[in-house]
This record gives structure tokens, C-alpha cells and sequence, in this order.
């Protein structure tokens, strides 16, 4: 297939909003993507964290299969057998109370945040709250999701945004403090700061958090949309922390490849009633049949043992990588498979690079290459993933 002639007919119809790389993919297979002249790239983008359990999961494929022959979409007015399972399954497995389905892990965050001024409005009839929100942080590009995103460059072309929003620093619990008046209704962070540059929580920090929110009472959201979904060893990275948020964003894995994502809470924190929230296309047949099988593959097939086995790997071999290239190479930080390199070039020549030798990488920020794979990853794919990066690194 002439690739070109996709990328013009793409061009010329879609609004350009992405710099896109000149690549059209065919097909996936495991770890691997196939573009349109028959290339084959080592994958450690997954779709930015998204395609959790590879290309071409048989087991996966057959239960959207299945569903779309069945039955692929009702109003929300009425039940689904999907829905009903995977409700089921997604608030046993975090340990969360209640869900509701959305199209992306943004719309996730719009409902997290209006559970938030409900939960405050329910409590003090007064429509004034604040949040608190972390610099540096990525919450999507929706208007509310966009307006607790630390990042001004990010705000600026769309203010004014919604208000009520101050930001605070990540790991720094006296700022936090700092920000917190009789109007605040909920803190809002990452538990692994994504796109900000592969930034944990400290434990002391988010403990320190959550004890904040309940001496005053407010809501603890944690957004694990990019971290969540077994990316970080457990199921949700709260899960190595001790404590509990009482709204959880979720997408991206959740799914592995059809459009959904979800926020949960607590019986506490489940301030929404009939009328305040709704999703045409949120939680219908296809996309919750998705989310069901992808639990079920995760238990059956034990792929957060794996992520333990792996990302443990990924951490020692990107660690003796930095050893060897300390001119290049600042820093190294993450959790499980999700992880990071901070550079003292641009991330873009690595990132070329590599791909010029078919590996497929991403930047977090201009310095910092993230490390995202399948979650079904294995040794030998890191040890083929560090020799092209070493060759690149060599190549500067």
C-alpha cells in the first residue's frame, strides 16, 4: 500500500491538531506493529499505555467480537447484561463502590470534578468550592479536565477556564496545606505524574493528603488513567500506598483499545443523583463487554505478575543504560511499566532515532522519554529495546 497516499488523504480532511509521525500502521502482533510498507517495530508506546495486553490478544478479540454480533448499544435508560458484569468486576477489583462509564479517561475527570462541587454543594447548599490541583500535571484537554492541568502553557489559549482552581506542588504536603480554605472541596493529582516527566507520589506525601482531606473533609481524587490498570505492578497504584482515594479516575488500559474510561467513588463520595451526570455512549454493551474481558484476562493470564517480573527488569537494565551514557542520561525514575529517562538533549533525537532503528518510544516533556509498553512484555523484548537505545545513545 502506497503509504503516502493515506497520509495526504488523512491531511486533507483531518484537522491538524497532531504533528503526526510519517507512519501508517497495518497491523499488530504482541509487542509489535506492521506498517503499510511491511516494517516491524517494537512497540513501547502501547498507544500511549492504552494496548496493555499487546496486539492481537485472542481472548480479548473474541469477547468484542462476540458482543458486536450480539448487541451493540442501548440507551442508558435500560440495564445490559455488560454493563452489569463489568460494573461488578471493576469496583471488586479496586475496591471502590460505585462507577460510572465514560468515553475517555478527560470525561472521567469532568465527572470526578463534578462529584467533587456536589459532594460540597450537598454539604453546604453554597455553589463556591476551590480544588486543589498539583503544578505540572496532565488531566486532558476537556474545559474542566484542562482547568486543573498544571501546565499554563497548556490553559492559557483557552481561558478564562473554570475558576476555583489553585495548584500546589506534587511531594510537597506543605503547600497543599497552604492552599486549603473552608471552600475547598477536593485535591486532585496523579498518583504517577504522566506527561508532566514520570513523577511518583511520595508515600509521606499522599498519606499526608489524604489525612488533609479527611480532617477537613474534602475529597480525595486520584487520577490513575495513565498509571492505573496494572501499568505500575498493582492494579491501581494507590493499592502501594496504604490508602484509599475516595473518587478514581480511570481509561486507557481499562479497555485496551475501544473508547472508555470511568470514575469511581466511595458510598461516601457518590454525591450525584439522577439528572446531574448522563453519557449517550458511557458504559454501553461493546465497550463494557471490553472491560470485562480485560479483568478477566488480567486474573487468568497473571499480568501483574508479570509487570512485577518486568518492570523490575526494565528498572535494572535502563539503570546500567544510564551508567553508560551520564552525559546524556540525568536521571532515571517510574514504577513497574512505566518509566523514565530525563536527558540533557531533546527527547525528539532519541526518539527519531530509535525509530529510524523500528523502535517506537515517546517523550513526556522535551527531555524525558517514557516507557510504556504492553503490560504483556517480556525479557528478550527490553533486551532488544535497550540495544537500539544504546546504538541511538551511541549515535549522539
Amino acid at each position: 500500500m502506497d503509504k503516502q497516499y493515506f497520509i495526504d488523504k488523512a491531511e486533507g480532511a483531518l484537522l491538524h491538531t497532531y504533528n503526526r509521525y510519517q507512519k501508517v500502521w497495518d497491523h499488530g502482533d504482541g509487542v509489535y506493529l506492521f506498517d503499510t510498507d511491511g516494517d516491524k517495530y517494537l512497540d513501547f508506546v502501547a498507544g500511549i499505555a492504552v494496548f496493555a495486553l499487546g496486539y492481537g490478544n485472542e481472548k480479548y478479540n473474541k469477547a468484542i467480537v462476540s458482543q458486536a454480533e450480539r448487541l451493540l448499544h442501548t440507551s442508558n435508560y435500560f440495564y445490559s447484561v455488560p454493563m452489569a458484569e463489568a460494573a461488578e468486576k471493576i469496583t471488586k477489583a479496586s475496591g471502590m463502590d460505585r462507577v460510572f462509564f465514560t468515553n475517555s479517561g478527560a470525561e472521567a475527570v469532568e465527572g470526578a470534578l463534578k462529584t467533587a462541587r456536589r459532594y460540597y454543594y450537598n454539604k453546604t447548599g453554597k455553589a463556591d468550592s476551590e480544588i486543589i490541583a498539583m503544578n505540572h500535571s496532565f488531566h486532558g484537554r476537556t474545559m474542566g479536565a484542562l482547568s486543573v492541568t498544571g501546565k499554563e502553557a497548556y490553559r492559557a489559549p483557552f481561558e478564562p477556564l473554570i475558576g476555583g482552581v489553585v495548584f500546589a506542588e506534587l511531594n510537597d504536603l506543605e503547600s497543599v496545606k497552604a492552599k486549603i480554605s473552608d471552600k475547598t472541596c477536593a485535591v486532585i493529582l496523579e498518583t504517577v505524574q504522566g506527561e508532566g516527566g514520570i513523577y511518583p507520589a511520595t508515600k509521606e506525601f499522599l498519606q499526608g493528603v489524604r489525612k488533609l482531606c479527611d480532617e477537613h473533609d474534602i475529597l480525595l481524587i486520584l487520577d490513575e488513567i495513565q498509571c492505573g490498570m496494572g501499568r505500575t505492578g498493582t492494579l491501581y497504584a494507590f493499592e502501594q500506598y496504604g490508602i484509599k482515594p475516595d473518587v478514581l479516575t480511570t481509561a486507557k488500559a481499562l479497555g485496551c483499545g475501544v473508547p472508555v474510561g470511568a470514575f469511581l467513588t466511595t458510598e461516601k463520595a457518590a454525591a450525584l443523583v439522577p439528572g446531574d451526570h448522563g453519557s449517550t455512549y458511557g458504559g454501553n454493551p461493546l465497550v463494557t463487554a471490553a472491560v470485562s474481558a480485560v479483568l478477566d484476562i488480567f486474573r487468568e493470564d497473571a499480568v501483574l505478575d508479570n509487570v512485577k517480573e518486568s518492570g523490575a527488569y526494565l528498572y535494572e537494565t535502563l539503570e546500567a543504560i544510564k551508567q553508560e551514557f551520564p552525559a546524556i542520561i540525568k536521571d532515571h525514575r517510574g514504577l513497574g511499566l512505566m518509566q523514565g529517562i530525563e536527558l540533557s538533549v531533546p527527547a525528539k533525537e532519541i526518539i527519531n532515532g530509535a525509530m529510524e532503528r523500528h523502535l517506537l518510544l515517546i517523550n513526556a516533556g522535551e527531555s524525558i522519554i517514557r516507557f510504556v509498553p504492553p503490560l504483556v512484555v517480556q525479557k528478550v523484548d527490553i533486551d532488544r529495546m535497550a540495544e537500539i537505545l544504546r546504538e541511538t545513545l551511541k549515535s549522539i
